[in-house]
């Protein structure tokens, strides 16, 4: 069996579910398998009901009424450094895609290991889609773990993206904190304005006192984030150090507190650390490093139709346990273990959630028979 339904739900954090419903029971279905190094599954909101699946090594794939089509969507494997914390990772469409075709990419350059978010545009003869590159934005990596990965567009319209702080344990550069730093951040910008980007006004930094670019700041390895599509609020998952692992909701101007914290436990100073902590925010959703559990997986706030007593639950998962967990106010519990390297989730245009198994299949969630 490569998935079992979770009979007895685990509360992971501090405080009781009270009187909440049971959690749904839930399971999941293959939609496609055979890909190499899967990080990644979205929509481009074109109405015509395709998946498009990031590949890490440097393709994007299209799954079509669950057929893979073999010709790759976009190819810049000449490009990429792949693999471990490296590679392919995000992929956005623009809000306005069925007419402009524009999509953008983040990806770790292959000669430097740096950086790069570029914007492409769809062609009918896709082995000529890579000259379309136009670089918007690149950033130094000083080591070759923590890219964070995402991006994806607000419902204001502007492409967020998420930057690890550069790697190395325990961020040695404090670069998280460093507000002219594009390290550890959640970063903002305006592709619709300026050239290649315009900063929004309502940046905290758009009028000085660090790097224009920066939303959010205080986070380790936000390798997944994602956008309610009902309430807009955005929810970032962050990689933890050794210890804890969490998932924030950010605003603008937000300092979500590593290297002084992880999680809500002191990290740099171990101990004390109250009075630098005062500003920070703490997570309303964390858990431990028990029982295999390694790195978090940040998900979607369930907003389809197909499981009704799931919506306003927020899915996240583990890499390493492969267990699927929901939050609801009150807390989290485990909804589904399957036996995977749970690499992301993704969004249909529909609401419905997936799940990638970085060992090379896409999966559907489903409510259990």
């Amino acid at each position: 069996m490569i998935h079992q339904p979770v009979l007895l739900a685990l509360l992971l954090a501090a405080g009781s579910a009270g009187a909440q419903a049971p959690p749904p029971a839930i399971d999941v279905e293959p939609v496609v398998s055979g890909l190499e190094r899967p990080v990644f599954v979205t929509h481009a909101g074109d109405g015509r009901g395709r998946l498009f699946v990031v590949e890490g090594v440097g393709r994007i794939r299209i799954v079509d009424d669950g057929v893979l089509e073999p010709e790759p969507f976009l190819d810049i494997t000449d490009r990429v450094r792949c693999c471990g914390e490296q590679g392919l990772l995000g992929l956005a469409f623009h809000p306005d895609y069925p007419r402009n075709r524009y999509f953008y990419v983040n990806y770790t350059r292959r000669e430097d290991g740096d950086t790069v978010i570029s914007r492409f545009r769809a062609r009918v003869d896709r082995q000529r889609m890579p000259a379309t590159e136009k670089v918007l934005l690149t950033f130094n990596q000083p080591f070759a773990n923590h890219n964070g990965g995402m991006l994806a567009f607000g419902p204001d319209g502007l492409l967020y993206i998420a930057s690890g702080d550069g790697g190395g344990a325990g961020d040695p550069g404090n670069r998280a904190q460093d507000p002219d730093e594009l390290l550890g951040k959640i970063l903002r910008i305006d592709v619709d304005r300026g050239d290649p980007y315009a900063i929004p006004p309502g940046n905290p930094f758009a009028d000085g006192g660090g790097a224009p670019e920066v939303f959010a700041i205080g986070f380790r390895n936000p390798w997944r984030f994602s956008f309610d599509r009902s309430l807009g609020r955005l929810r970032v998952a962050d990689v933890g150090e050794g210890r804890r692992e969490e998932a924030q909701i950010v605003a603008a101007g937000g300092n979500y507190g590593w290297r002084v914290k992880e999680g809500s436990r002191c990290f740099r100073p171990s101990t004390g650390c109250e009075d630098e902590a005062q500003s920070l925010v703490d997570p309303p959703i964390e858990y431990g490093h028990a029982n295999g559990r390694c790195a978090i997986t940040g998900g979607y706030v369930y907003r389809g139709e197909s499981i009704p007593e799931l919506k306003g639950t927020y899915l996240y998962g583990d890499f390493c346990t492969g267990e699927i967990f929901g939050w609801r106010p009150g807390g989290s519990e485990v909804l589904l273990r399957i036996g995977a390297r749970l690499a992301s989730f993704g969004e249909d245009a529909q609401g419905e959630l997936h799940v990638v198994d970085l060992n090379g299949t896409v999966y559907r969630i489903v409510p259990a028979l």
